[in-house]
């Protein structure tokens, strides 16, 4: 026990005297200093104890001290300084005690005397003369700090900064608030003056460029320059610059590690069975992190550049990621032409030669894409070719079409119109991500392949299955479209999608009449020994005014007598339906069709897109319905409108903020307040369609042009 107790004591002292030695006896100093030339006095001295000197040099050039006791850190950006002088530095900036978490020690955090000058951020045993330093951090443009923040503080009781090097990393602490701001401001200040650090790709890259038109030049920089060649090692350190200890966030590492870690996915796909799970991964990663772009493409420019065996299947894995990153991103302005030199600089008619030129071709077309490419478009582009699309239609039709990486929503449009014998039609048509209960509108400049990608990353349900459909967008003209066209069916599938949302005001014995058309036209379809059957969708619109509303009381009061009551009423409406359906025993589809048409067209906001919204002169919601010659109001399930705006009288309308669409009609403004996000972009779209196909004098003034389609969700 007494030998325990003696260990102890000698511990104790001996940790004391680290704290005295570490701390020094002189807390009670000012803790920072700015400094500014104007603090000096008379003699050029200023208020700081601790001065820095030029290190004295030996005959042969050095400065005494052995090359290796340099840091490697100070080796290649400044020159050394020597022990901790006597001379007072100008160059200081700010000075003070500060806490530097320590690693490896039993004791986490200990005072140092921090010194900030141009170059470097130092810190010594004490703020005596003659105090040894103790280390050094380099200042350059790529270095970071990391600002105080409540939670390390919370957790803590102290302020900390961080400031990363290229080789250190500096965790800094202290007890009050404004000190910690105050060192991270004069630090991010030094950095910013700094020059921007250029690494020797981006030399070679720029030599490249400038003497391109010089073969023997080139030539010689590819062969005195490994770094611009292809080669079986790792990579230490990225290609171009970034700066230190830039954490990006959603799980990944710094930006510069995850530069190292791309290139030995690189070199992995050499061996690889499947790339397509690598070069997805490598494609996720730019997409996450988008400065990686640039370093993956000198990446893979590097590793199809002088390859030993060039024509291998392995040497053409990096062709075909590359392939795969020109359709989906685009490089900057300098790695763009460095890269389309590679791409020129290939022998002719070989098979390299035919991915750089499917690559220089998809450069040209290349925008920015909001999705990483399929498993199914890797592995067409991987071949070099284009992917099948399936197009439906109203009714039981579909197309398929040839899209590339490229092909937007407007294209397919166009050609569905081409296919269909629908280019004269004066309505507009457009793609629509659609379910059994959703969709939405997909906007003219999507492209196509990122809506397949989001299409077949949805969870699979078989009742809920999505699909790529193309149906009407904005009805213009009702009235000329013949009966025997498609475009007649595909009015009559949009005139009975506004009875299943209930947009279409009508009594019960005309909704029981629709619900018998609809039954009788979907009749035809099926074989001639089927049983009649009424699914939701073909009658839900018929039964909208009963059990719609009905059915939301079932779910709120889970009453079991009104279930029942449901159950009797539901069925009494059934037996009506069809008995009005056995009347109508002789009718064709088209009989039916021009029939159920012929009841909408009663209406007299028959045609006009309607939107659910509210103003300040009603409480209740209302529907904005436009139509191709009027913007109407009207209040849910009646017929007539409230008031009606032809375009003549508008002023000007546009999108006022995120949920509300203005109109201004002579002297009055109206604000209209759109229940779904981005509804009232669709609104002043759809406005400046019927402006465009509209005979009124196009004298608006549209505040804010939105994007043409921009479709939310509708649900029914």
């Amino acid at each position: 026990m007494p030998v325990q107790g003696f260990c102890w004591f000698l511990c104790c002292r001996q940790g004391f005297n680290l704290l005295g030695r570490d701390y020094g006896e002189k807390e009670e100093e000012e803790s920072f200093e700015l400094r500014n030339k104007e603090d000096l006095t008379c003699n050029g001295r200023g208020p700081l104890e601790v001065t820095l000197s030029q290190p004295t040099r030996t005959a042969n050039g050095t400065n005494g001290h052995s090359l290796s006791e340099v840091p490697d850190e100070m080796k290649s950006l400044i020159i050394e300084k020597s022990k901790m002088g006597l001379e007072e530095d100008p160059e200081l900036l700010v000075k003070g005690w500060l806490f530097r978490e320590v690693c490896g020690s039993w004791i986490k955090q200990r005072c140092y005397w921090f010194v900030l000058s141009l170059d470097s951020l130092d810190y010594y045993s004490s703020s005596e003369r003659g105090a040894r330093r103790l280390g050094t951090l380099v200042l350059t443009n790529l270095c970071s700090v990391i600002w105080p923040d409540k939670q390390t503080f919370k957790e803590t009781g102290y302020w900390s900064i961080t400031v990363y090097g290229r080789k250190h990393c500096y965790r800094l602490y202290t007890k009050h608030f404004n000190e910690a701001v105050h060192w991270a401001c004069a630090v991010q200040k030094v950095i910013d003056t700094k020059a921007p650090v250029e690494t020797p790709t981006q030399l070679l890259i720029r030599d490249i460029e400038e003497n391109k038109f010089n073969p023997e030049v080139v030539d010689n920089i590819y062969q005195h320059n490994p770094i611009l060649k292809h080669t079986q090692s790792p990579l230490y350190a990225p290609l171009l610059p970034f700066p230190y200890g830039n954490h990006s966030g959603k799980g990944y590492a710094t930006v510069r590690e995850e530069a190292v870690k791309l290139f030995n996915c690189l070199q992995q796909l050499e061996s690889a069975r499947d790339p397509v799970p690598l070069i997805q991964g490598v494609l996720q990663t730019c997409l996450d992190l988008r400065p990686l772009r640039d370093e993956v493409y000198c990446q893979l420019v590097k590793q199809t550049s002088c390859t030993p065996q060039p024509h291998t299947a392995a040497h053409l894995r990096y062709w075909q990621l590359l392939t795969c990153m020109s359709c989906t991103f685009l490089p900057g302005p300098a790695v763009l032409k460095y890269l389309r030199f590679h791409l020129k600089s290939q022998f002719p008619e070989s098979e390299m030669d035919n991915y750089a030129s499917f690559i220089g071709e998809a450069l040209e077309k290349t925008r920015c894409r909001e999705c990483v490419p399929s498993w199914e478009e890797i592995q067409v582009l991987m071949g070099r070719q284009e992917m099948l699309c399936t197009v439906h239609y109203p009714g039981p039709g579909s197309c398929q079409l040839h899209i590339s990486s490229h092909t937007t929503a407007n294209e397919v449009v166009r050609r569905m119109l081409e296919k269909l014998g629908l280019k004269e039609s004066r309505n507009t048509f457009s793609l629509f991500e659609q379910n059994a209960h959703w969709e939405r509108a997909v906007g003219g400049s999507t492209i196509i392949a990122d809506i397949l990608t989001s299409l077949s990353a949805k969870e699979p349900d078989s009742d809920s299955q999505w699909r790529l459909c193309f149906k009407l967008y904005c009805l213009l003209d009702a009235d000329t479209i013949s009966v025997d066209s498609i475009e007649y069916f595909f009015l009559f599938e949009q005139c009975h999608e506004m009875v299943v949302r209930g947009q279409l005001p009508a009594c019960e014995e005309d909704l029981q009449t629709l619900a018998a058309l609809r039954l009788q036209s979907a009749r035809l379809l099926m074989p001639p020994c089927a049983p009649p059957r009424f699914p939701g969708g073909l009658l839900g619109g018929a039964l909208w005014n009963h059990t719609a509303t009905a059915a939301h009381k079932q779910k709120v009061e889970q009453n079991l007598r009104l279930r029942s009551r449901l159950k009797e009423e539901a069925a009494a409406i059934m037996s009506t339906i069809v008995e009005c359906w056995k009347g109508l025993a002789g009718y064709s589809r088209r009989d039916s069709m021009t029939a159920y048409l012929t009841i909408a067209r009663q209406w007299s906001g028959f045609g006009c897109t309607l939107y659910e919204s509210s103003t300040g002169s009603f409480s209740q919601k209302l529907w904005l319905g436009v139509a191709a010659t009027c913007v109407s109001l009207y209040r849910q399930g009646e017929a007539e409108a409230l008031e009606s705006f032809p375009y003549g009288q508008i002023c000007s309308y546009g999108v006022s903020d995120s949920n509300t669409f203005k109109i201004t009609a002579g002297d009055r403004d109206l604000l209209f307040e759109t229940t779904k996000v981005g509804e009232q972009k669709l609104i002043a779209g759809v406005i400046n369609r019927d402006l465009n196909e509209s005979t009124q004098p196009a004298s608006l003034c549209h505040q804010n042009q939105p994007p043409r389609v921009l479709l939310p969700v509708i649900k029914y």
